[in-house]
Protein backbone atom coordinates (compact mmCIF):
# COMPACT_ATOMS: atom_id res chain seq x y z
CA UNK A 1 0.00 0.00 0.00
CA UNK A 2 3.08 2.49 0.94
CA UNK A 3 4.91 1.93 -2.45
CA UNK A 4 1.38 2.25 -4.39
CA UNK A 5 1.19 5.85 -2.61
CA UNK A 6 4.80 6.87 -3.02
CA UNK A 7 4.21 6.15 -6.66
CA UNK A 8 1.04 7.82 -6.28
CA UNK A 9 2.73 11.02 -4.85
CA UNK A 10 5.47 11.11 -7.20
CA UNK A 11 3.28 10.83 -10.05
CA UNK A 12 0.93 13.54 -8.63
CA UNK A 13 4.06 15.82 -8.01
CA UNK A 14 6.03 15.26 -11.38
CA UNK A 15 3.23 16.45 -13.11
CA UNK A 16 2.30 19.25 -11.13
CA UNK A 17 5.86 20.24 -11.70
CA UNK A 18 5.69 19.50 -15.59
CA UNK A 19 2.29 21.28 -16.08
CA UNK A 20 4.16 24.94 -13.68
CA UNK A 21 6.92 24.31 -16.26
CA UNK A 22 4.68 24.85 -19.20
CA UNK A 23 2.39 27.35 -17.73
CA UNK A 24 5.62 29.58 -17.04
CA UNK A 25 7.40 28.72 -20.40
CA UNK A 26 10.12 27.41 -19.07
CA UNK A 27 9.39 24.39 -21.94
CA UNK A 28 10.29 27.21 -24.38
CA UNK A 29 14.51 27.09 -24.91
CA UNK A 30 14.14 30.72 -26.39
CA UNK A 31 12.17 32.21 -23.17
CA UNK A 32 14.80 30.60 -21.20
CA UNK A 33 17.69 32.31 -23.38
CA UNK A 34 15.93 35.40 -23.20
CA UNK A 35 16.09 35.50 -19.62
CA UNK A 36 19.50 34.46 -19.24
CA UNK A 37 20.41 37.61 -21.67
CA UNK A 38 20.65 40.15 -19.14
CA UNK A 39 23.12 41.90 -21.61
CA UNK A 40 21.10 42.24 -24.29
CA UNK A 41 17.15 41.53 -24.79
CA UNK A 42 16.23 40.38 -21.33
CA UNK A 43 12.87 38.93 -20.49
CA UNK A 44 12.68 38.87 -16.41
CA UNK A 45 9.53 36.98 -16.60
CA UNK A 46 10.26 33.39 -15.26
CA UNK A 47 11.91 36.06 -12.06
CA UNK A 48 8.35 35.33 -10.83
CA UNK A 49 8.69 31.10 -11.78
CA UNK A 50 12.21 31.07 -9.86
CA UNK A 51 10.84 33.29 -6.70
CA UNK A 52 8.08 30.90 -6.89
CA UNK A 53 10.21 27.56 -6.91
CA UNK A 54 12.12 29.07 -3.68
CA UNK A 55 9.08 29.80 -2.25
CA UNK A 56 7.70 26.74 -2.28
CA UNK A 57 11.18 24.88 -1.53
CA UNK A 58 11.05 26.87 1.23
CA UNK A 59 8.22 25.84 2.66
CA UNK A 60 8.61 22.42 2.03
CA UNK A 61 11.76 22.08 4.00
CA UNK A 62 9.76 23.98 6.57
CA UNK A 63 7.52 20.98 6.70
CA UNK A 64 9.52 18.17 6.49
CA UNK A 65 11.84 19.67 9.38
CA UNK A 66 8.65 19.89 11.48
CA UNK A 67 7.36 16.53 11.07
CA UNK A 68 8.67 13.81 13.07
CA UNK A 69 9.63 11.48 9.97
CA UNK A 70 7.69 12.08 5.87
CA UNK A 71 4.38 10.86 5.26
CA UNK A 72 5.35 8.02 3.26
CA UNK A 73 8.96 6.98 3.94
CA UNK A 74 10.65 5.87 7.25
CA UNK A 75 13.05 9.14 7.67
CA UNK A 76 14.28 12.01 5.32
CA UNK A 77 16.87 11.39 2.91
CA UNK A 78 19.09 14.41 2.55
CA UNK A 79 22.12 14.86 1.08
CA UNK A 80 24.92 13.66 2.93
CA UNK A 81 27.51 15.86 1.39
CA UNK A 82 27.70 19.75 2.45
CA UNK A 83 31.12 20.86 1.16
CA UNK A 84 31.16 22.95 -1.50
CA UNK A 85 33.87 21.08 -3.45
CA UNK A 86 35.43 20.80 -6.89
CA UNK A 87 33.19 18.60 -8.28
CA UNK A 88 30.29 20.35 -7.43
CA UNK A 89 31.65 23.76 -8.76
CA UNK A 90 32.53 21.93 -12.11
CA UNK A 91 29.33 20.30 -12.36
CA UNK A 92 27.02 23.26 -11.66
CA UNK A 93 29.55 25.52 -14.26
CA UNK A 94 28.74 22.77 -16.87
CA UNK A 95 24.89 22.71 -15.67
CA UNK A 96 24.95 26.61 -16.70
CA UNK A 97 26.66 26.75 -19.27
CA UNK A 98 24.67 23.98 -20.96
CA UNK A 99 21.54 25.60 -20.03
CA UNK A 100 22.67 29.20 -21.25
CA UNK A 101 23.75 27.20 -24.22
CA UNK A 102 20.94 25.85 -25.70
CA UNK A 103 17.90 26.50 -22.87
CA UNK A 104 17.64 23.36 -21.48
CA UNK A 105 17.94 22.16 -17.85
CA UNK A 106 16.93 18.93 -16.96
CA UNK A 107 13.15 18.96 -15.56
CA UNK A 108 11.97 21.56 -18.55
CA UNK A 109 14.00 18.86 -21.19
CA UNK A 110 12.60 16.23 -20.08
CA UNK A 111 8.65 17.61 -19.34
CA UNK A 112 9.30 19.08 -23.12
CA UNK A 113 9.58 15.05 -24.10
CA UNK A 114 6.04 14.96 -24.13
CA UNK A 115 5.86 18.14 -26.94
CA UNK A 116 7.85 15.56 -28.97
CA UNK A 117 10.66 18.05 -29.74
CA UNK A 118 14.10 17.04 -31.19
CA UNK A 119 15.84 19.07 -29.79
CA UNK A 120 14.66 17.94 -26.18
CA UNK A 121 15.04 14.81 -27.32
CA UNK A 122 18.72 15.44 -28.00
CA UNK A 123 19.37 17.49 -24.90
CA UNK A 124 17.70 14.25 -22.78
CA UNK A 125 19.91 11.56 -24.42
CA UNK A 126 23.08 14.23 -24.63
CA UNK A 127 22.10 14.30 -20.76
CA UNK A 128 22.11 10.48 -20.03
CA UNK A 129 25.00 10.19 -21.68
CA UNK A 130 26.82 12.16 -19.74
CA UNK A 131 25.40 11.02 -16.63
CA UNK A 132 26.59 7.27 -18.02
CA UNK A 133 30.02 8.35 -18.29
CA UNK A 134 30.09 10.45 -14.63
CA UNK A 135 29.08 7.09 -12.95
CA UNK A 136 31.44 4.95 -15.12
CA UNK A 137 34.46 7.19 -14.70
CA UNK A 138 33.91 10.51 -12.79
CA UNK A 139 32.06 9.06 -9.68
CA UNK A 140 34.17 6.24 -9.16
CA UNK A 141 37.37 8.18 -8.48
CA UNK A 142 35.76 9.77 -5.36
Amino acid sequence: MTTALRFLAALAAGLLFGLGLAISGMLNPAKVQAFLDVAGAWDPSLVFVLGSGVLVAFLGYRLAFALDKPLLESRLHLPAKTQIDRSLVVGSALFGVGWGLVGFCPGPAVASLSLGLTPAVVFVVAMLVGMVVHDRFAATRG
